[in-house]
């Protein structure tokens, strides 16, 4: 007699198999056994992908499998006034907003004020969901625009990968950033490991949009973010770290390292963004340079989550005042090590604020205003901030 474990395992195969077909699938015969199988032809969309050269903006769309391109030619004139007038470029429903055609470098690294400030880390290509987490916490208003004042929106990283909305975030954040200048506010978008791997053309974690995307532009993903692109560019200009009245952003962490050689917030930062994309680089990275872009590096550092991971040598508590103390700051405040819910570690001295928002069904916003801490819910429910 067979398992009834079989036919439940046959039934939710079906199912998944149904579930996948889309209006461009196609059955064919197997000529083996006689069975039907599904063929799945996805007619991806994607963009836009919008390069400089002298006045000229050429942008590139995937539109239902195909390229679209469009050239744009700006006269001095535009060019001159694209911060108040910025160029809007469009095709099959993915629209995009060109502020300007270089960004500077952000050079300022330390923020601080009266204002209240909001934080989280790892989309992920998760568009969806960040846009129903940020308006249900006020973030942006149903219209998608800027609503959180004069306050400060901090991104710890890790935009790229694993979803199939990442260009879309891109925009989105690229657009919104200019919003809040305008509103007073700010937004830091701090480097993550995934955005410096797709830089460096480590596209193991590329969803297939993206790789149907490359093949159908004509080009390897990682060049669809060269420095003459308009988001390359932008994400150039970003740092790998950011302090904010008494807390100290960044991805992964701060090894304790750069607390007892004395490592300055302004060198750190440095080092790591002359030494970004190593195809630009006229010799490879080496010394202290190579070791801020590997395991103990800002970008990847998962010390002090140590324990929970069961590997690593993790940092200890007076590692952690050390640091504390060293870059004049109460809280270190980090991503990329995902947690269920924004937690804390060494008795709210760390605060880790990868809520896994890259699994598609829940994320957080960690808020803070007048010392006082709250999670933000996907529902926009405030929650307390536990310390463990």
């Amino acid at each position: 007699m067979l398992n009834p474990l079989y036919f439940a395992h046959r039934l939710l195969l079906s199912c998944a198999i149904v579930t996948s077909l889309s209006a461009n699938s196609t059955v064919t015969d197997n000529a083996n056994d006689g069975e039907k199988l599904v063929e799945k032809t996805v007619l991806y969309s994607d963009g836009p992908y919008v390069f400089t050269q002298d006045k000229h903006l050429d942008a590139h769309w995937l539109c239902h499998g195909e390229k679209v391109s469009q050239r744009l030619t700006l006269s001095t004139e535009q060019v001159d006034n694209l911060a108040s007038k910025p160029i809007a470029v469009s095709a099959c429903d993915l629209p995009a907003t060109i502020h300007n055609l270089i960004n500077q470098e952000h050079e300022i690294l330390e923020y601080n004020g009266d204002f209240p400030v909001a934080a989280l880390s790892d989309f992920h290509g998760q568009y969806d969901l960040m846009i129903e987490l940020l308006t249900n916490n006020n973030i942006i208003d149903k219209n998608q625009q800027w609503a959180f004042g004069n306050g400060h929106f901090v991104i710890t990283g890790d935009i790229f990968d694993r979803g199939d909305k990442v260009t879309e975030i891109l925009w989105f954040l690229y657009d919104l950033e200019q919003q809040a200048k305008k509103a007073g506010g700010e937004i830091h978008l701090t480097l993550g490991n995934h955005e410096v791997m797709v830089l460096n053309g480590d596209l193991r974690y590329l969803h297939p949009k993206y790789i149907e995307t490359a093949k159908k532009l004509n080009k390897p993903f990682e060049q669809l973010f060269t420095s003459d692109s308009i988001i390359g560019n932008w994400l150039r200009s970003k740092p790998v770290l950011v302090k904010i009245n008494n807390m100290l952003f960044a991805h992964g962490g701060f090894h304790p390292d750069l607390a007892k050689d004395k490592r300055t917030l302004v060198d750190i930062n440095r080092v790591f963004k002359d030494n970004l994309v190593k195809a630009e680089l006229d010799k490879p990275r080496e010394g202290w340079a190579e070791v801020l872009h590997t395991t103990n590096g800002p970008i990847w550092y998962r010390g002090y989550f140590a324990a929970d991971r069961g590997k690593d040598n993790g940092a200890t508590s007076a590692e952690i005042d050390l640091l504390l103390k060293h870059f004049k700051v109460k809280h270190l405040i980090v991503g990329h090590t995902s947690q269920k819910q924004i937690e804390t570690r060494y008795q709210g001295r760390v605060i880790a604020i990868d809520s896994s928002i890259k699994r598609g069904q829940y994320g957080e916003i960690l808020f803070i205003e007048n010392e006082k801490k709250w999670r933000g819910s996907l529902s926009g429910k405030v929650l307390p901030l536990y310390h463990q």
